[in-house]
């Protein structure tokens, strides 16, 4: 705004005019302080740059809580027969890999009509009086001795491998999660596993309401907690068993049916295109 100024800068725009030389290979972008067009355009490419990176540094698929719905029926001690419904969060944030292989097993019907085949709790026909948990999911021999992973995650029986080739699926397994921060609690899903890490596979328990066994708390990996049903649980936990805790009378998982897969689908508002 300063005229001798202004008067010396025509001055060299005219010298670069006569010599070829161009101002600039850019629009100018603010006129005496004030924005020209191509500036405002500038700075809304710029805000999308801005916005598109902090997209780019987020996870592709951002995770929440899932839910899956458990039917169960089993036989008392009484004779009564029971069929009943358990919900389950699904922690994808926090053992996504986990949380993926229970869902594709489920979503596979895997676990349909599968047994709880091991039920260690308050058992009024043994002299065991310790609730710990229940555990099924061996879609294989419904013993606890069979079951593999849903999909190829990179562990044949516990070993790291580069690929599936030489590993039959059913020695196929998946990494520990284990130190995700997720503790046993009353109502905690986890895996079951061999004493070996990452050979987990398809077995998986539930922990009735006066069992924390937090001896396995960063051993097998929690991936769940039940928001409604605990008392099936524990309900189950009172059943008869015989031979290696398993029950007198079925306790059958009937199906598992997946209400929520705990991928987040929201848009952010600034995502327009």
């Amino acid at each position: 705004r300063d005229k001798q100024s202004n008067a010396q800068y025509n001055q060299l725009l005219n010298e670069m005019q006569d010599n070829g030389v161009s101002q600039t290979i850019f629009p100018r972008l603010v006129n005496e302080g004030t924005p020209t067009p191509a500036g405002l355009f500038a700075i809304v490419v710029a805000l999308l740059l801005v916005l598109a990176t902090i997209q780019f540094l987020q996870t592709s698929e951002e995770f929440e809580d899932g839910e899956a719905v458990m039917r169960v029926t089993w036989t008392d001690a009484n004779g009564v027969f029971h069929d009943e419904n358990i919900t389950i969060a699904l922690h994808r944030a926090d053992a996504p890999i986990h949380v993926e292989n229970f869902i594709l097993h489920a979503e596979d019907g895997n676990y349909n009509n599968v047994i709880f085949h091991r039920v260690i709790g308050d058992n009024p026909s043994t002299a065991e009086n310790d609730p710990f948990m229940i555990q099924g999911g061996d879609f294989v021999n419904q013993a606890g001795t069979g079951g593999y992973a849903a999909k190829w995650y990179g562990y044949c029986n516990g070993q790291a491998q580069d690929s599936s080739d030489g590993c039959d699926q059913s020695s196929w397994t998946i990494p520990d999660e284990a130190d995700n921060g997720l503790k046993h609690n009353p109502g905690s899903l986890a895996m079951a596993k061999t004493n070996a890490p990452h050979t987990g596979g398809s077995q998986f328990y539930l922990v009735p309401t006066d069992s924390t066994p937090d001896h396995l708390d960063g051993v097998h990996t929690v991936f769940g907690t039940i928001t409604d049903g605990l008392e099936h649980v524990n309900a189950i936990a009172e059943v008869p068993t015989g031979q290696n805790d398993r029950p007198v009378n079925d306790v059958t998982i009937v199906s598992i049916e997946i209400t929520d897969d705990g991928i987040s689908d929201s848009t952010p508002w600034y995502q327009f295109w």
